[in-house]
């Protein structure tokens, strides 16, 4: 799991950061909300931890680009308000959930870990590209309505890329994000390897290399 923290108190921002370590949770501090954006559409995250007060509206218009762009990526708040009205504004501006300060650090995790397991859990369960289709209840995956046969770890490899399609991915992050449990025994080569066999199961040109170090699915 990686965190995106956009914090603009760096006492509060690194105690987060340290907390989520001790979690064993990988995180990114951010200390001003202009280069969320960005980050956000070069780096790939579980979840956003953002702190309202970085502006009076800065919040508003950091998750109306986040959700614009159609990042499907949960957002939780920190913040010192809890009415009603404050409530209802967050919700209806597209953030997931909210915690208010201060809080228990036990409590953010809780909190941390629903959002990312909900967001999984609520993702299109059938998702289709150019003539490829992936079915997540039964994880199969079709190519003109005729199954094909993957292994484990190519269908993930297909998920992964096929959910953030059109970005560009590192072999770094697939080993993150795909293999994760072992990322620290597997070698970047092995990266190459499950993509040239997803090549030759759907098609050749279906997966760019870039410069040998990043992959991005063809529009």
């Amino acid at each position: 799991m990686k965190i995106l923290i956009v914090e603009d108190n760096k006492i509060l921002s690194n105690n987060i950061a340290k907390y989520l370590e001790l979690e064993s949770i990988k995180s990114k501090q951010l200390f001003s909300w202009v280069w969320v954006n960005l980050e956000l559409k070069t780096n790939s995250y579980d979840l956003v931890i953002m702190d309202l007060w970085l502006g009076e509206d800065d919040w508003i218009d950091i998750i109306n680009k986040i959700r614009n762009a159609s990042l499907n990526i949960p957002i939780l708040i920190l913040t010192a308000r809890d009415t009603i009205k404050d409530k209802i504004s967050w919700f209806n501006s597209g953030a997931d959930d909210y915690l208010t300060k201060p809080f228990d650090y036990e409590e953010l995790l809780l909190r941390i870990n629903a959002l990312v397991r909900r967001n999984f859990t609520t993702k299109n369960e059938v998702l289709e590209f150019w003539n490829i289709k992936i079915d997540r209840n039964t994880k199969t995956v079709s190519i003109n309505l005729k199954e094909i046969h993957l292994s484990k770890l190519e269908y993930d490899l297909l998920n992964y890329l096929i959910n953030y399609k059109w970005k560009v991915i590192s072999k770094k992050e697939l080993l993150e994000k795909v293999w994760w449990e072992y990322d620290d025994f597997y070698p970047s080569r092995t990266v190459d390897i499950y993509v040239w066999y997803l090549r030759k199961k759907l098609w050749k040109q279906f997966i760019e290399t870039i410069r040998w170090e990043w992959y991005i699915i063809q529009k």
